[in-house]
């Protein structure tokens, strides 16, 4: 018997319920809107520090040395410049013998045959002018600080220094400025660690070619102690300094080899024109000079050999 047409329609519209979730799927696309962001992020930052990056190395391009412009540091506003036969090169003296430095920090002239380890290294303490000067002979930027007067900018030499090459960061009891950057026959004080002379200066002069009295010379320096380094003397040099030229100091002095010599650590060392730039071509062991002009050097660091002579300097390289 077929159902009447009410019982049909009635049928017809009680259909089975079926449980399922309705609307958007709000949690997929709250992930897929972090994951995006999260990438859009990263790639503005990595396109930032490039941009910065390369505007920074495009602002520091005039300070780059090229055989046109070989100390491009003359044209940092402040900048000291020595002359080149003031500084001259290759003169060893030894401890506890001290020299008569006519700018301080020195920036050059005699200095002990034991170099400071100069890779990155920030010393705590203050180390002795003659140990650091002999760092600058082979292109390390040197820089000094007022300890009374850094504050809180020391991080910023800290970021500087710590873990690059050629560069190195100690305390300077009563310098002053606040900051004091030193090269061979260069010095540049500024009072912030922000100054952008800093990377102008570094970039001129670190291992600069044309300047640098000993390009190839090595800043590792094992057995030197970092913890503990030679101590600073602030008192004025006495009648038995070393002077700038390489005369005067105590008899009897015994002139040491620098140590790389005996260990072969270093490569032939590049000579100093009259006009400040290195020579690569000048390879031989200079003679104690006795004139105005800086010596040419005639021979490699492993050929010279300890010797006692007087005064307490000798014409070894290194």
């Amino acid at each position: 018997m077929m159902a009447s047409g009410k019982n049909a329609k009635k049928a017809r519209r009680e259909l089975p319920v079926i449980n399922q979730r309705e609307g958007l799927p709000w949690l997929t696309i709250t992930a897929v809107t972090v994951i995006v962001a999260l990438a859009a992020t990263i790639f503005f930052v990595v396109f930032n520090a490039r941009e910065d990056k390369n505007q920074a190395a495009e602002v520091l391009a005039p300070f780059v040395p090229t055989a046109e412009n070989q100390d491009p540091a003359a044209g940092i506003e402040g900048v000291f410049t020595g002359a080149a036969d003031t500084y001259k090169v290759g003169l060893h003296v030894t401890p506890p013998t001290r020299v008569a430095y006519d700018r301080f920090p020195p920036v050059g002239g005699p200095h002990d045959a034991e170099w400071a380890a100069c890779n990155g290294v920030v010393y705590e303490v203050p180390v002795r002018n003659e140990n650091m000067v002999h760092t600058l002979e082979h292109g390390a930027i040197w820089i000094t600080y007022n300890p009374d007067t850094i504050g809180d900018q020391l991080d910023t030499l800290r970021g500087l220094v710590e873990g690059k090459q050629y560069i190195t960061l100690s305390p300077y009891p009563g310098l002053d400025s606040r900051i004091s950057l030193q090269a061979w026959a260069h010095q540049l004080k500024v009072d912030s660690a922000d100054d952008g002379r800093i990377q102008q200066f570094i970039t001129a002069l670190q291992r600069n070619q044309f300047l640098t009295p000993e390009v190839n010379g090595t800043c590792a320096q094992p057995t030197f102690d970092i913890a503990n380094p030679p101590a600073f003397d602030a008192t004025p040099p006495g009648a038995d300094a070393v002077q700038m030229d390489g005369t005067g100091g105590a008899s009897g002095a015994v002139v040491t080899q620098d140590s790389a010599e005996a260990q072969g650590e270093t490569a032939p060392e590049t000579g100093m024109t009259e006009s400040g730039t290195a020579d690569p071509a000048t390879t031989s062991a200079e003679a104690v000079p006795t004139g105005d002009t800086a010596p040419a050097a005639t021979g490699t660091e492993s050929s010279d050999t300890a010797e006692t002579t007087e005064p307490s300097v000798a014409a070894t390289t290194g």
